[in-house]
C-alpha cells in the first residue's frame, strides 16, 4: 500500500506588511522630534529665560555679608571726666581647616615643603594663641584640629593691641622672618566696654552684658541712643574667601551718642567715701548720698553704697545693681516738717516766730502721740518746733490747714510721682489721698504715713529753701551726636510752690537746728542750715515698723543756698538719730563741695533767734 508521502512543514516567517512598517517609522520619527524639540525648548528656557536667574543665584552663593559694629557713644561727667566708654577690641575666630593646610588649595598636591608648614601649623597657631590671650595651648590646640571645620570662636574682646600682636606673630611665620606665614586666624570689630573708674557712680552709668547690650542704669535706659545703628559690608568670595578685586557694597555704621551728666566726678567720689565712713559708723545696711543744686535741680553727686563695679557686674548682689535713691520708697520722718512747715508759712498761717503751746503727749485717731524725748509742756516758736523737732508741735500747727490744701502742697513738691529725673525705674513713693483720715493728716505731717525716694524728697526739699520754685531733678546735662551736634533734650520743668517770704522763713526755721544744739553742727565759715529724720521703717516682709531710716539734709549758705546735701542711712544698729548719724556725712560733704564750687564763706553770723516764749 503506497503511502502518501508525509509533507515536512517549513518554518512560517511573519512579516510586516509595508504599510504598517512605514507607519512605525513615522511614529518614532515623531517621537524623536518631539524630545528633540523639548530639549531646545528647556535649552531656550535656561539660556534665554531664567539665565538671569540662576546667575543670579549664583552671585548670591558668592556674596557674603559682614556686620560693621557701630561704636557705642561715651558717658562722662559734666566736666568730661569718662565714666564710660569703648575701645577698639576683636573677635577672634578660627577657620580649623585652613589652620591645618596653613592655607595651602587643597584642590592641588602639597610640595613637601607645604606639608610640613601644615603639619607644623596648629601647634605654632595655639602657642601664639596661648601667648597673648592666655590659657592652656593644649586648648586651643584641640579646636585647631577639629577635623572639618571650617569656623570656631577663640575670644571676644581681645584688645585692638592684642590682636596686632597676635597678627605679627602669624606674619612671622615658621621661620620668623615672614617669608613662610602661618593662616587661619581671623578679627571682627567687637568693640569693649570700659568704665575707667569701676566702682565711681556705678549705680548710675550701669553696665552693658555680655552681648553689649545695656543692661541697667543709664546704659540700660540710653541703650538705643548709645548703640548707634549698625552698618553692613556686602562683598563677593569664593571657597577660600574673600575675593580681592570682587564687587563690594558699604554701608557705614552709625555711633551712638554722647551723653554729659550732671554729676561731678570728683564731688561723686568724695560722696561716695564719706557716705562709705557713714555707714560703717552708723551700722547702716545701706545708704545713700543725694548733692544737688537747689536751683537748677542738677544732681551734682549721687551715691549709694553697697555698690558694684560697673567693669565687672557678675561679682556684686544682685541687689545692689539698681539705683535705691530712685528705686526704693521709704518713710522720710521729721525732714519732712520742712515741706510741712513751707506749706503752713505760704499759707498765712504761721511764722517762725509763732507761739506753739506743746503739751507732753497729743491724741490721734485711736492712739497717742509723743516726741522722741520726754517732756513736760513746752513753750516753744514754730522755730523752736522745728529746732527740736517736735512731732506734737507739728501734728497743733498741721490741723489748722486744709486737708486736702496740705495735700495740694505736697503735690506740688512732687510727692507722690516720679521725679522724672531721667534715671530709669523711679518709684512714685505713696501720698494719701486729699480726703485723707484726720490722724493721717498728723501722721504725715512729721513724716509718717506717706513714703519718698532720695531724688524725690531732696526735689522737694530744693524747691522749699531755694526761694520756692520748685525744679525737677536732672542728671542729664547734654547729649551730643557723634559728629558733635547737639541733641535736643527736653526742658525740665519748673514751677513755682510757695512764695519766696514763705521759703525765706522756712531757711530761718532750719538754720535754728544748727545753731540751737552746739556748734559741733555748724561748719567753720558758713552759715548752714538743716533738719534731721528719724523714721520707724516699715518692713513689707512682717508688714510692720522694723526697724529705722536715719536722715540729715543740709543747705549751705543758710543766706543764700548753693547747695544741697540729703544723707539717708538704712537700717542703722548704732543708734537712730539722724543728727547724730547722717548729718556728719552731710556735713563731711559740704565741706568739699563749698570751696570746689567756689561758694564764698558766709560774710554775717548767723542769727540767734528764740526757741521759746513767756
Amino acid at each position: 500500500m503506497s503511502r502518501r508521502p508525509v509533507r515536512r512543514g517549513r518554518r512560517r516567517t511573519w512579516k510586516l506588511p509595508l504599510g504598517r512598517s512605514s507607519m512605525r517609522i513615522r511614529a518614532f520619527m515623531m517621537a524623536l522630534l518631539l524630545l528633540v524639540m523639548v530639549c531646545v525648548g528647556r535649552a531656550v528656557q535656561l539660556q534665554a529665560l531664567e539665565a538671569q536667574s540662576f546667575a543670579a543665584q549664583a552671585a548670591e552663593k558668592m556674596q557674603n555679608t559682614r556686620e560693621l559694629l557701630p561704636e557705642r557713644g561715651a558717658i562722662t561727667d559734666r566736666n568730661g571726666v569718662v565714666l564710660a566708654t569703648t575701645q577698639p577690641a576683636m573677635h577672634v575666630t578660627a577657620d580649623p581647616d585652613m589652620v591645618q593646610s596653613n592655607g595651602a588649595d587643597k584642590r592641588y598636591p602639597m610640595s613637601a615643603k607645604k606639608r610640613e608648614e601644615a603639619d607644623a601649623a596648629p601647634k605654632a597657631v595655639a602657642k601664639i594663641l596661648a601667648t597673648h590671650l592666655g590659657g592652656a595651648e593644649s586648648k586651643y590646640l584641640e579646636i585647631l584640629t577639629a577635623p572639618g571645620v571650617r569656623y570656631a570662636e577663640i575670644a571676644r574682646h581681645v584688645p585692638a593691641a592684642t590682636w596686632t600682636e597676635i597678627e605679627n606673630d602669624m606674619r612671622k611665620g615658621i621661620d620668623g622672618d615672614g617669608k613662610r606665614r602661618w593662616y587661619g586666624l581671623f578679627a571682627e570689630n567687637d568693640p569693649l566696654r570700659t568704665y575707667p573708674n569701676r566702682t565711681l557712680a556705678s549705680n548710675v552709668v550701669g553696665f552693658v552684658n555680655g552681648e553689649g547690650k545695656g543692661a541697667a542704669g543709664l546704659e540700660g535706659m540710653l541703650d538705643s541712643q548709645l548703640a548707634g545703628t549698625p552698618g553692613q559690608e556686602v562683598y563677593e568670595r569664593s571657597t577660600y574667601g574673600r575675593i580681592p578685586l570682587g564687587t563690594s557694597v558699604l554701608t557705614p555704621p552709625v555711633n551712638g551718642a554722647n551723653y554729659s551728666l550732671t554729676l561731678d566726678a570728683d564731688l561723686q567720689w568724695s560722696a561716695e567715701q564719706a557716705l562709705a565712713d557713714g555707714i560703717a559708723t552708723a551700722g547702716a545696711k545701706t545708704g545713700s548720698v543725694l548733692v544737688m543744686n537747689p536751683n537748677n535741680g542738677e544732681i551734682l553727686a549721687l551715691a549709694t553704697a553697697p555698690s558694684f563695679d560697673s567693669a565687672n557686674p557678675g561679682a556684686a548682689d544682685a541687689g545692689n545693681l539698681g539705683n535705691r535713691t530712685v528705686t526704693e520708697a521709704y518713710e522720710p520722718g521729721s525732714t519732712e516738717k520742712v515741706l510741712t512747715m513751707a506749706a503752713l508759712t505760704d499759707s498765712g498761717l504761721v511764722t517762725p516766730d509763732t507761739k506753739v503751746d506743746v503739751p507732753a503727749s497729743i491724741a490721734s485717731g485711736s492712739g497717742t502721740v509723743t516726741d522722741s524725748f520726754e517732756h513736760g509742756r513746752l513753750k516753744l516758736t514754730v522755730r523752736g518746733v522745728v529746732a527740736q523737732s517736735s512731732n506734737i508741735g507739728t501734728i497743733k500747727l498741721a490741723r489748722q490747714l486744709d486737708k486736702a490744701k496740705l495735700h495740694e502742697y505736697l503735690t506740688s513738691f512732687g510727692l507722690g510721682s516720679a521725679p522724672g529725673s531721667g534715671l530709669p525705674a523711679e518709684t512714685a513713693g505713696s501720698l494719701p489721698e486729699a480726703d485723707m483720715a484726720d490722724y493721717t493728716r498728723d501722721q504725715i505731717s512729721f513724716g509718717q504715713g506717706l513714703s519718698v525716694s532720695v531724688v524725690q524728697m531732696g526735689a522737694a526739699l530744693s524747691a522749699a529753701v531755694n526761694g520756692g520754685t520748685y525744679h525737677q531733678p536732672q542728671i542729664i546735662r547734654s547729649a551730643t551726636n557723634p559728629d558733635g551736634t547737639p541733641i535736643s533734650l527736653a526742658t525740665p520743668a519748673s514751677r513755682r510752690v510757695i512764695s519766696e517770704d514763705a521759703s525765706g522763713m522756712v531757711v530761718n526755721m532750719m538754720e535754728s537746728v544748727i545753731t540751737s544744739v552746739s556748734s559741733e553742727r555748724a561748719i567753720p565759715g558758713y552759715r548752714t542750715a538743716g533738719k534731721s529724720g528719724t523714721a520707724q521703717r516699715y518692713d513689707s516682709n512682717c508688714k510692720c515698723y522694723n526697724g529705722y531710716t536715719s536722715s540729715f539734709v543740709g543747705i549751705a549758705p543758710a543766706e543764700n543756698p548753693q547747695l544741697l546735701v540729703y544723707v539717708v542711712l538704712d537700717q542703722p544698729t548704732n543708734g537712730n538719730l539722724g543728727s547724730q548719724l547722717a548729718l556728719p556725712v552731710v556735713n563731711n560733704v559740704l565741706q568739699t563741695a563749698l570751696p570746689r564750687y567756689n561758694v564764698a564763706p558766709s560774710s554775717t553770723p548767723a542769727p540767734k533767734e528764740p526757741l521759746e516764749w513767756e
